[in-house]
């Protein structure tokens, strides 16, 4: 992957769905997951990298908060990239989930932070 061009298009082109807000888009081909916020802290990052060097992150607007779950869709200009991602997220109150590697490629995948 090449993160330059990668945090460009985190930045730029990576979408979120609230789940109930919006129609699912899994019709559409895309790849997607589910993020649920598990603690008792929004979440304001969700970071992800190939190498747990260089991270790139979903605009996931206002955040996650606690208790709740999002639907996080790739831009389809990632899919020739790896599915083997490493992942973590960061919280209000400024602290960060131990990243944690998952294939998103698989079909249904739900992270809980």
């Amino acid at each position: 992957m090449n993160f330059n061009r990668a945090r460009l298009g985190f930045v730029a082109a990576f979408s979120i769905v609230w789940s109930g807000l919006l129609p699912n888009v899994s019709d559409a081909a895309e790849f997607s997951f589910t993020a649920t916020n598990t603690t008792s802290s929004a979440i304001t990052e969700v970071l992800v990298s190939e190498n747990k060097s260089d991270w790139g992150y979903f605009d996931i607007g206002a955040g996650i908060k606690p208790g709740a779950t999002a639907n996080l869709v790739w831009d389809q200009s990632t899919n020739s990239d790896s599915c083997a991602q490493w992942v973590k997220a960061t919280y209000a109150d400024g602290s960060e989930s131990e990243p944690a590697k998952f294939d998103f490629c698989e079909e249904g995948l739900e992270i809980d932070f």
